[in-house]
């Protein structure tokens, strides 16, 4: 009689284990977006620079826009003929510094602590990787800003009075600069994917915020009248301002323009990104 481990296996072509091998019992399947969609998920809520970077954010759109709506109601009440949303302006281009960091630091610094290896490893697919992180952002940004420029519009409505905003202002002032916020943070995110370095991507990102006025404010010429003209019309700030009814310059983009604008060029960055990070090692 034979002890269990010196009963014969059946060799491997017939069906067999080989000796010393390991079953695990629990079911292997695919990886799919689902649960590189949770992955990402769970880094980016553990970590403290989304805490920071959108608790500052929050804290510059609700106090810029309530201390702007406070100052005023000292001095005098909003006309009845004027809309008090355009207030939130400046609290929500200062809001979006912050949304840009956190977009370059939600990829780029994976790579300065080699966390990019450890996520690759885990989800071969580069695309899918980028694809999560990018839905995760893209929503988690949209959904706190879209809020929060809801809560300073009522704070504002609420201490100024005057005309009751439209419907179609409440959407352009909370769901449109929600969009627009959320598409300039992904943009942010493919400048990290492209550029690998967090310093680097967060100051082209901020000199394409404010670059353009600047250069804009300093062409004197006449000749330049055209070039100045086209970089007011089209430059981040006055794009923002646009969706609260308020034109820098009287032409340019309109209405709901800004966001298609700022979709195709992030699109165009994300396709972009999507290839450099498919070709290039890590």
């Amino acid at each position: 009689m034979t002890a269990p481990y010196e009963q014969p296996q059946a060799p491997i072509w017939q069906g067999g284990q080989p000796l010393g091998s390991y079953i695990s019992p629990i079911p292997v399947r695919r990886a799919t977006l689902g649960d590189a969609l949770a992955s990402e998920w769970t880094k980016i809520r553990s970590v403290r620079s989304t805490v920071w970077t959108l608790s500052v954010m929050i804290v510059l759109m609700v106090g810029i826009g309530s201390l702007v709506a406070w100052a005023v109601s000292f001095a005098e009440q909003a006309p009845d003929g004027e809309s008090v949303l355009p207030m939130g302006f400046f609290g929500v281009l200062l809001g979006s510094i912050c949304v840009i960091t956190l977009g370059v630091l939600t990829i780029a610094s994976e790579y300065g602590t080699g966390m990019i290896r450890t996520t690759l490893t885990a989800c071969p697919s580069r695309g899918r990787v980028l694809a999560a992180k990018s839905i995760v952002f893209f929503l988690l940004v949209f959904t706190t800003t879209t809020v929060t420029a809801a809560l300073v519009g009522g704070i504002q409505v609420a201490l100024l009075g005057g005309r009751a905003p439209t419907g179609e202002e409440w959407l352009r002032a909370t769901f449109g600069v929600g969009l627009y916020v959320a598409l300039l943070g992904l943009l942010a995110l493919a400048v990290g994917a492209l550029i690998r370095h967090s310093a680097g991507a967060i100051t082209i990102m901020i000199g394409l915020v404010l670059l353009p006025l600047v250069l804009a404010m300093f062409m004197f010429s006449p000749s330049m009248a055209d070039v100045q003209e086209a970089l007011f019309s089209y430059s981040i700030p006055s794009q923002l301002a646009v969706l609260y009814d308020t034109s820098m310059t009287g032409s340019g983009p309109s209405g709901w323009d800004p966001l298609f604008i700022g979709a195709g060029v992030t699109a165009v960055a994300m396709v972009l990104a999507a290839f450099a990070l498919n070709r290039r090692d890590v």
